[in-house]
Parts: structure tokens; C-alpha cells; sequence
């Protein structure tokens, strides 16, 4: 039953991200409070838009929220994850000696599954168990499991992003951007396991092979958002995961999710300062301050505003060669919502029609004949397209005397009957000019026998 309900709830997240019919916008509005991290963004998975940036397409180091994507290509790569099972073996784990890494603590010799090297990597946020996915997949060859991250990071659309290890261990050729994590996170979100895993503030496995085979070990989060019991001031009962990072390097990193009010948003706050000028442990964590107030500040402030729909006309343009019948309506393809502040009214937000002069029949409903920018507070909101609100049969009558009328009207018929009538004005006078000629010729031989 638990399993059936993890595959519903991933089922009906992958159809709202993926084909809602619903396409919703929204401006970066002002927020009430300095946050401290380097780049944020804020999205509202209801809507899929943005509601704050700053700085989200600024190169960071993402340190351990790199675990996202090595959860990505290892769950895509390994069928079963449950079935499959990774020996931990001496000669890679001791590739991590003297890094300073964070350890989930999987010793040499166990025999886990993948899927609980995903518990191990996720949830106490354990280098060592993102190493050994990334050897297993890559059949020995770490490098080639890299190369499999950085294709997957392009195919979804990352622009910012580069990988060099599987863990996110400091390497200035290492990083990503705020917005490709959330485009990475936002996938992870669609697959099996990944949300499940990253709600979890404690987790438990047994071994199932090795000299420890079936000894209970538990899993304890390194996401305070999350964690009632040792989270403290940075707990918010709303938040569900996702994934801590943190490096001096990069500072303090958290990707998260909140729910409350009817809305979902996601959260990528990358660079809250971890070390001070003298090189001391800043202890204020401030990527968990700036993720708590922002969830609070949206839940409060932002609600969804209906402002097309595409039953109702917003528009209208002149209409050519249908009888009876000059005007044609138009409507949004598609209905449209926004993300507003909750004291703003939907008629505060600006609609600019781009329209041809007018459209000739016939015209099938549906039809797009222009389009409407979205606007509010001079931020653009979204384009829409404006399409037919009917179809109209072209009138053959109409159609040949506006053809007519057309070809008389037209400026090559103009210039080509000028021409005409100048050629023939010129043929005129040359005409006169032959006969007088002419006549002059005469006189002067009729003279002449004279």
C-alpha cells in the first residue's frame, strides 16, 4: 500500500509539472528582508514560474546539492534499485582519505543495495555512497559517470552548469547556477524515490551482505529545515527536504520544498557565507534563514489570480470577405494565472495586444491571430497567444469584389496605369509633333513647284 502511494503521488507530480493545462506567470516581487545567500530562487511548483530571484543565473559551487544529479543519472542508469547490489570496496573508498569529506559511514566489505546507497547519499548527505554509484555505473570509471551528469544537465536544459565529480567536493570547474538546480531538481522530483528519500530526517537499513550483514544502521539528516529535534530555530513544519551542500568554498547550500496554504514551492539558495575574513566557522546558517523566511513571505503575501480565460473575448479584429459580418472576436489559447500579491486586484495587470489590421476569411476557431503580453508592476508576466473565438466561411462574392477592388487599389496597379496613360500621353504629343512635321513638309514642296 505505501509503495502504491509513493507511485501516485510521483505520478500525479510528474502530470502537474509536465503537462498542466493551466500556464501560469509571475513577476520577481520585492521581498522584506536582506537574505544572505549569494543567489536564490524561489518558484511556485503550482504555476512552475519564478517569484524571487537574485542573482539565479550567477555561477556558484553547488558542493553536495550535486547529489541531486548523481541521484538522477544513477536511478535512470541502474533499473533495479532495490535488486541491484554494490560491494564497498577498500581501493575506491580510499580515494576519498584526506578530502574532509562528509561519510555515511558504509564500511568495507558491506553489500548494499542501490537503493540504500541512495539513503546513504541523500539523507546524511554521504560522499562515499555517491562514489560508489558513480563507480558502479560508470563500470569502474568515475570520469565516465561525470560525463553522463554534464549530458543529462544539458538535456535539461542547464546553460550554467559544469560537473566534475560525482560528490561536489570543491573544483573551480565545478559548478551550476541556482536556476539549472532547480531545472535539475524539479526532474528529480518526477522520479521514484527521490522525494521520499530527501523527506526523511532519520532512515534506517540493514546491510545485506558483508560481516554486517542485517545489523541496523540508521541515517540521520544533515537538512535542519527538516529536523524537529535538532533543527531548532531553523525548523519549518512545512518544508520537505531536499538537499543540503557545504563546502568554504561555496558556502552554505540548501535545496528545498514547502507546501502549506494550497501551495508547493521550491527553493534553491545557493553562497550564505560559511567562513568569516579571519577564516572563522560563521556560525549563523544563514542559507536556512533566508529558505524559512522566504516559504513565510510567500505563504503570506502571494496567492493565484485567474486573469484569462479563454471562454471570455479580449479583443477584436476587423474582418475581411465574410458576409454580414466584419469583426472578429478573439481569446486567449489557453486559460492564465498568476502568481499576485494578495492585495492586488487581476485587472492590475497590463494586457498588450499585437494584432494585424485585419484578418480575411474564412478563419477556423482556434486559429492564432496574434498575441497578448502579460504584464504587472513593468515586469513581464507571460505572451499568450490570441486565437479565433469562432470560425467564419469566407463569401465568394465578398471575395471577388474585394479582389477586384484590390487589384484596382493596389500600388503596381496604380504605377502600371500610370505608366499606361504617360506612355500614351507621350505617343499624343510625339503623334502631333509626326503630323505637324508633316504638314510643314508639304508646304514646303507644294512652295517649292511653285
Amino acid at each position: 500500500m505505501k509503495k502504491m502511494r509513493q507511485f501516485l503521488s510521483v505520478s500525479i507530480l510528474l502530470i502537474l509539472v509536465l503537462f498542466s493545462p493551466v500556464r501560469a506567470g509571475a513577476a520577481t516581487f520585492n521581498i522584506d528582508f536582506e537574505p544572505n545567500c549569494a543567489a536564490i530562487e524561489l518558484v511556485n511548483l503550482d504555476t512552475d514560474t519564478v517569484v524571487y530571484q537574485k542573482n539565479a543565473n550567477e555561477r556558484r559551487e553547488p558542493a553536495s546539492t550535486t547529489k541531486i544529479m548523481t541521484f538522477i543519472v544513477a536511478s535512470e542508469q541502474i533499473k533495479d534499485l532495490e535488486g541491484t547490489k554494490i560491494t564497498i570496496t577498500k581501493e575506491v573508498m580510499d580515494t576519498l582519505l584526506g578530502t574532509g569529506s562528509s561519510m555515511s559511514n558504509i564500511k568495507v566489505g558491506d553489500e548494499l543495495t542501490t537503493l540504500q546507497l541512495m539513503n546513504c547519499m541523500l539523507v546524511p548527505s554521504g560522499n562515499d555512497a555517491a562514489l560508489f554509484l558513480a563507480d558502479y555505473v560508470g563500470k569502474g570509471d568515475v570520469d565516465a559517470f561525470v560525463d553522463m551528469m554534464n549530458a543529462k544537465a544539458k538535456e535539461l536544459g542547464c546553460t550554467g552548469t559544469h560537473f566534475t565529480n560525482p560528490h561536489g567536493l570543491h573544483d573551480e570547474n565545478h559548478y551550476t547556477t541556482a536556476h539549472d538546480l532547480y531545472l535539475m531538481t524539479k526532474y528529480a522530483m518526477t522520479l521514484p524515490h527521490f522525494t521520499e528519500i530527501t523527506s526523511q530526517a532519520r532512515a534506517s537499513y540493514k546491510p545485506v551482505g558483508g560481516p554486517e550483514a542485517g545489523t541496523l544502521r540508521t541515517l540521520s539528516t544533515t537538512n535542519l529545515l527538516i529536523d524537529k529535534n535538532t533543527g531548532s530555530q531553523y525548523y519549518y513544519q512545512y518544508a520537505r527536504g531536499i538537499k543540503t551542500g557545504h563546502t568554504d568554498e561555496s558556502g552554505y547550500c540548501l535545496v528545498s520544498s514547502a507546501t502549506a496554504e494550497g501551495y508547493s514551492y521550491l527553493c534553491i539558495a545557493l553562497g550564505a557565507p560559511s567562513v568569516d575574513a579571519n577564516g572563522k566557522q560563521i556560525k549563523t546558517r544563514g542559507e536556512l534563514v533566508d529558505t524559512k523566511k522566504l516559504y513565510q513571505w510567500a505563504f503570506k503575501n502571494l496567492e493565484l489570480k485567474n486573469i484569462l480565460n479563454s471562454e471570455e473575448s479580449i479583443g477584436e479584429v476587423k474582418l475581411k470577405d465574410a458576409w454580414n459580418k466584419d469583426k472578429l472576436l478573439l481569446v486567449a489559447e489557453k486559460d492564465y494565472s498568476a502568481m499576485l500579491p494578495m492585495n492586488v486586484s487581476a485587472s492590475s495587470v497590463i494586457i498588450t495586444k499585437n494584432v494585424p489590421d485585419a484578418v480575411t476569411a474564412p478563419v477556423k476557431k482556434g486559429q492564432v491571430i496574434g498575441t497578448a503580453t502579460l504584464s504587472y508592476a513593468n515586469q513581464k508576466l507571460t505572451t499568450v497567444n490570441l486565437v479565433a473565438a469562432e470560425s467564419v466561411e469566407r463569401s465568394e462574392l465578398l471575395h471577388s469584389a474585394n479582389t477586384v477592388k484590390a487589384i484596382f487599389t493596389s500600388v503596381w496597379f496604380i504605377v502600371i496605369a500610370a505608366v499606361i496613360v504617360l506612355l500614351v500621353i507621350i505617343y499624343i504629343i510625339l503623334a502631333l509633333i509626326y503630323n505637324r512635321k508633316k504638314k510643314n513638309l508639304r508646304r514646303v514642296k507644294k512652295y517649292r513647284k511653285m
